[in-house]
């Protein structure tokens, strides 16, 4: 799917990640938090899953009525993939996680 591909089918979805100072990060449009620890955390929003990677990660506020997180902590990389590419490689992501 091409970029231009993704601005059509995504219209209506709205997400804003905030980084502040790499040690901060605001994400809305979130469905749930999949997986976390000190050094990853694994969030499933509307524009797929998306992964922080760092040091010393915390979960500073979690609203899945607001759909809006934020986690603290030494923040090294975001990376977006998506839903239905993760299942269909991995067989199910949660599967992966707990093997």
């Amino acid at each position: 799917m091409t970029i231009d591909e993704r601005k059509n089918t995504n219209t209506s979805i709205i997400q804003n990640l905030i980084l502040e100072n790499r040690n901060k990060l605001s994400i809305s449009g979130v469905n749930d938090v999949l997986s976390f620890d000190d050094q990853i955390v694994i969030v499933d929003t509307e524009l797929g899953l998306l992964t922080v990677k760092g040091e010393n990660l915390r979960i500073n506020k979690l609203s899945i009525d607001t759909s809006e997180v934020i986690v603290e902590g030494e923040i090294s990389s975001l990376s977006y993939s998506d839903k239905e590419h993760e299942h269909a490689k991995n067989g199910g992501f949660i599967s992966k996680i707990f093997k």
